[in-house]
């Protein structure tokens, strides 16, 4: 076998020189900043918050939109940077935007049941929107696990509720295309809940990990080539500060998740039950739209699409987005393409 010495010498000059420029780059970093579309406190229950995006310009839709995201990430992947933030497209295409933050949770708060978070927090937080601007009804949009909370919510109390958007949304957990679903039957979600109480979420977080175990070494290799490029350093650290914040789960509420949805998939078999009601799937019946990310391997589309032929709606859409479960909220063609597509859809929907 040859060897191209030069070559080798000159690769290696270069990479000691990006290494020398990472290294001045990440001196010269404070902080690491995610989340700054400027936004202010408006309601708030124990540890649960709601916030509006500041607009400087009047809403060109009149009835809110109140997003809620997942339990085990922070919403602020959704507002990861000011070219790469879907709250902030919303925003600029004339969106009216509440988000729902589930706060950081401890082991006193483990016996807060779904019941809470839905039926209580969810149910509080919309009946102060409709109050607040003095409409009968709410556009609600989910995103990963806050979809599928967002669509029992709508289930239970369609007469509040003008539309429902949901990103990459799990509902149907029959499917086998993911690891995470197969194994998720097989776990011992009692034991867990019995001895920690409220589940941490660097434990979820592993399980996500060892879906595609390869992305944890090859993001690395990638940023060993953008050392030199301050602009791809920035996004790398932006995606792993929000990746590193991890909120606990309350126990009772993993517990019923687990046991219901993913383990029994009670939401599409109709058998689902939320404090002592059925979840009809037929009660959705505002418009609905559903997107899906065509190369998610963290929600088999399956697992989102399911859903259409169990709603009630007559007006439902589907929108197909060529990308990953991330890339729905930070790629380039989520901000060119699908924000401006959903908030033209909310607004024909007002």
């Amino acid at each position: 076998m040859n060897f191209n010495t030069t070559k080798i010498a000159e690769e290696m000059v270069s990479t000691s020189e990006k290494i020398a420029m990472g290294y001045k780059l990440l001196k010269e970093i404070d902080k690491v900043e995610i989340g700054t579309t400027p936004k202010e406190l408006v309601w708030s229950s124990d540890k649960i918050k709601m916030f509006r995006f500041n607009r400087s310009t009047p809403a060109k839709c009149k009835i809110p939109v109140l997003v809620s995201f997942a339990m085990l990430n922070r919403h602020d992947v959704l507002d990861l940077q000011p070219d790469r933030s879907l709250m902030k497209k919303l925003l600029e295409e004339g969106l009216e935007i509440y988000v729902m933050d589930w706060g950081y949770h401890d082991r006193s708060d483990r016996y807060l049941t779904m019941e809470d978070y839905i039926d209580g927090y969810m149910n509080d937080a919309v009946d102060f929107l409709r109050k607040r601007h003095k409409v009968q009804k709410i556009h609600k949009m989910g995103i990963c696990q806050g979809g599928t909370f967002s669509m029992i919510y709508s289930a239970l109390y369609p007469e509040k509720i003008k539309s429902l958007t949901t990103y990459v949304a799990p509902y149907d957990f029959s499917t086998t295309k993911c690891m995470l679903y197969k194994w998720t039957k097989y776990i011992d979600v009692d034991a867990m809940v019995d001895t920690v109480g409220t589940i941490p979420g660097e434990m979820i977080d592993g399980a996500f990990g060892m879906l595609k175990p390869s992305m944890n070494i090859s993001k690395y290799l990638g940023v060993l080539n953008s050392l030199d490029d301050s602009d791809k350093m920035m996004n790398f650290l932006r995606m792993e500060e929000w990746k590193s914040d991890l909120p606990a789960i309350p126990g009772e509420m993993y517990r019923k998740y687990i046991k219901d949805l993913f383990r029994d998939n009670k939401l599409v078999k109709g058998e689902f039950e939320l404090g002592g009601r059925l979840v009809n799937l037929k009660n959705v019946t505002m418009p609905f739209l559903n997107v899906y990310a065509t190369e998610d391997n963290i929600i088999p589309n399956e697992s989102t699409l399911n859903i259409m032929n169990l709603v009630g709606t007559k007006d439902k859409k589907e929108y197909a987005f060529p990308g990953g479960h991330i890339g729905v909220f930070v790629g380039g063609k989520s901000q060119k393409e699908l924000g401006p597509a959903v908030a033209k859809w909310i607004m024909e929907k007002s």
